[in-house]
């Protein structure tokens, strides 16, 4: 009986959201905050017992998910991809699984999982077809509030369920965490792309590609380069805890774009601007604090210029501009990340920034009702580790 775990982070937009659809660039980066992945495959049982069954656990939520074997190949046939070649998942596909989605009666109160659960039902008999297993899933990551939980799901499913598969080899023994090769990760990705297109319909890719590979990412047109960070940066997260529907404001930014197409072209270009200045300042050397402390101050007069930029776009909200005021009464920078309305904000916490100032400004934005986390940018993508 093998296990494997897994863990892949959520991610950031540091600059260049809503303008990155209309062609500018944008600046990602994953952050230290998992969706953690256990995974077992069991022994088959005899066909008189089904075969077994394919069993989903969400920790967080206290549901658990169960299908027969037999079930799945009554409703889904004999055929599966290999694991080794991802394929997109056919509309028909999709009904057979909602179908077998449906079955398992989720709460009214969170029907929204549903496709999820859909993507999870996918990836794992794309992947492992009938074969008897449980996965349990938990998230350090507030859900549907723009730091790509989706994405971090769906690369930690992925890579736990190729972890015990045909398509990679890995010495099982390794109790430490580790990465997989470069090729494989891409491999990782790829599945994961195709389950992102299963929750969102028309994902852009920058989620699931930086929590694969971790570290920062710049992003134009399709075109993406790996970028590298001279110090660490530290960001304070603020969950405003508004949803927001993404398609919509997309949308709105677009309608906005073609009422007055000089003055939005204007925005964009500065936020292609700002995001390229941004990539640039991220990547210099600084030796000590004098150039430390004047690095950040770049960055955070960047947000601000973002921030700005994205209020012209008509994507902020109160809540919003509500943790901007009080970050800045403690002369602090911040921005929204994502697609805004609501989700989440960023606040630049520098070097030299006492934790007396970090612990008052928290205490200030948990008493309005918002949840705050602390997060390294940057750093590791998906891991894997065997119990």
């Amino acid at each position: 009986m093998a296990e494997v775990r897994a863990r892949a982070p959520g991610k950031i937009i540091l600059s260049g959201e809503h303008a990155v659809v209309h062609g500018s660039t944008a600046v990602a980066a994953a952050i230290d905050l998992y969706t953690h992945v256990s995974f077992r495959l069991d022994p088959p049982l005899p066909p008189e017992n089904g075969g077994g069954s394919v069993e989903l656990e969400l920790k967080d939520m206290a549901l658990v998910f169960s299908w027969s074997s037999s079930r799945l190949k009554e409703v889904l046939g004999d055929g599966f991809a290999d694991s080794s070649t991802p394929v997109s998942c056919s509309p028909e596909r999709i009904k057979l699984i909602a179908a077998l989605v449906e079955e398992q009666n989720i709460p009214e109160a969170k029907i929204w999982l549903s496709s999820g659960v859909s993507c999870f039902l996918y990836l794992y008999t794309s992947i492992h077809g009938y074969k008897r297993g449980k996965v349990v899933v938990s998230s350090d990551l507030p859900l549907g509030s723009g730091l790509g939980s989706s994405a971090s799901f769906c690369v930690s499913v992925v890579g736990a369920l190729l972890a015990l598969s045909d398509a990679i080899s890995v010495d099982t023994s390794q109790t430490e965490w580790f990465k997989f090769s470069k090729n494989e990760l891409e491999l990782v990705n790829r599945w994961a792309f195709e389950g992102e297109k299963i929750i969102h319909g028309k994902p852009s890719g920058i989620d699931n590609t930086v929590s694969t590979f971790g570290g920062m990412i710049q992003f134009r047109s399709g075109e993406l380069t790996h970028i590298k960070s001279s110090s660490p940066l530290r960001m304070l997260i603020t969950n405003t805890k508004v949803g927001r529907n993404t398609k919509a404001l997309v949308a709105g930014v677009s309608e906005r774009a073609s009422r007055h197409p000089d003055a939005m072209a204007s925005v964009f270009t500065a936020v292609d601007f700002v995001s390229k200045e941004l990539s640039a300042i991220i990547q210099s050397p600084a030796q000590d604090d004098i150039s430390i402390t004047a690095r950040e101050e770049k960055i955070e007069e960047l947000m601000e210029m973002n921030q700005g930029l994205l209020q012209c776009m008509g994507v902020s909200h109160a809540a919003i501009e509500m943790v901007l005021r009080i970050t800045l009464k403690y002369k602090l920078a911040s921005k929204l990340t994502g697609a805004g309305g609501g989700g989440c904000v960023l606040t630049l916490m520098p070097t030299l920034l006492s934790c007396t100032i970090v612990d008052k400004v928290i205490a200030e934005l948990d008493s309005c009702g918002f949840q705050c986390l602390k997060a390294e940018v940057g750093g590791r993508g998906l891991e894997i580790c065997f119990s």
